[in-house]
């Protein structure tokens, strides 16, 4: 697939997160969304990334689910969205829309506390 602007793609990254429901898109008030080329090399080393894998966003801070902390003294948490990996893969734009509302909504549950192996065990990937 051809790259897109970054507008068009930060359109689909605003899209998905209007797409929650609308008590989890308020909880997300303390939560900062950023666009990002590509993930550092950095990135995959912490967060175990296989070579052969790709990483198309990360949450970074403490879950809400975590009750070791103060919630608002560890704010604000960051949901970076990486295009470049995205546009790597996808076919199509209906497929990197697909593509971006899964890697949001991914990464806004472990916002609210929901792990990988949880992720997969509900089949939302």
């Amino acid at each position: 697939m051809h790259p897109v602007s970054r507008e068009s793609f930060a359109d689909l990254v605003a899209a998905a997160i209007a797409a929650l429901p609308d008590d989890l898109r308020q909880r997300l008030d303390h939560v900062q969304f950023s666009i990002e080329d590509e993930p550092s090399p950095e990135d995959y080393r912490l967060n175990d990334v296989p070579d052969d894998e790709d990483l198309f966003g990360l949450f970074e801070g403490a879950a809400l689910t975590d009750s070791m902390i103060d919630a608002e003294a560890a704010l604000p948490n960051r949901i970076r969205i990486f295009q470049w990996p995205h546009e790597e893969v996808c076919d199509s734009f209906e497929e990197l829309r697909d593509e971006v509302f899964r890697t949001v909504h991914h990464e806004v549950a472990h916002h609210f506390g929901i792990d990988d192996d949880r992720l997969e065990e509900i089949g939302a990937y």
